[in-house]
């Protein structure tokens, strides 16, 4: 068993979430053979307690050293319990201490860092252009696609055509918290 592990909304095949984290970790030049990324399927998994008995265990085994879990902020006007980042990071700190493992975990809230709504591609999102991005988002906005899922996946792919030589810019400030957490997971306890 890997001693950290990174629980992700989506599954373990190759999706955004476990894309852009592998991505920024070989960037940063952090030993992805460490890693166990997990994905959980959908948001709402992080809130169901039978979801973590391997982890629980492996954590009273003294097997893992540490979990972050990257979870999306979505909209609190959505739901609200979980939605908006504040909500998220309160709700994961309750499930984590409930499970006891809040010791060795970590959140990261993916979102607009400007207006703490959104997912992990508005993450993204913020970290292009100003140009760019209101293009974007014209676009979304008069395409009358209105459900989350499809608006995931029409932002990740729009970025992914129009940046295809240079995916994500890792330089940029809006990136820092997720950074920082990744360091953290090696960082002696």
């Amino acid at each position: 068993m890997k001693p950290i592990f990174i629980l992700h909304e989506g599954n373990e095949k190759k999706t955004a979430d476990n894309e852009l984290i592998r991505l920024l970790m070989e960037d940063l030049g952090l030993d992805l053979n460490l890693v166990d990324f997990r994905g959980m399927g959908s948001k709402s998994n992080f809130f169901k307690a039978e979801k973590y008995g391997v982890l629980i265990q492996a954590a009273q085994a003294n097997q893992i050293e540490k979990i972050l879990c990257v979870i999306d902020a979505d909209d609190a006007n959505n739901d609200a319990k979980y939605g908006g980042a504040e909500n998220t990071r309160k709700e994961m700190a309750l499930m984590l201490a409930q499970l006891g493992l809040q010791d060795i975990s970590q959140v990261f809230v993916a979102c607009d860092p400007d207006t703490q709504i959104g997912y992990l591609e508005s993450l993204i999102l913020s970290t292009i252009p100003e140009t760019e991005k209101a293009c974007i988002k014209s676009f979304l906005q008069c395409s009358n696609f209105h459900t989350k899922k499809i608006d995931k996946i029409i932002l990740y792919n729009i970025y992914k055509h129009a940046y295809p030589n240079a995916p994500y810019n890792f330089a940029h400030e809006n990136f820092e918290p997720l950074k920082t957490a990744l360091h953290l997971l090696f960082t002696p306890i």
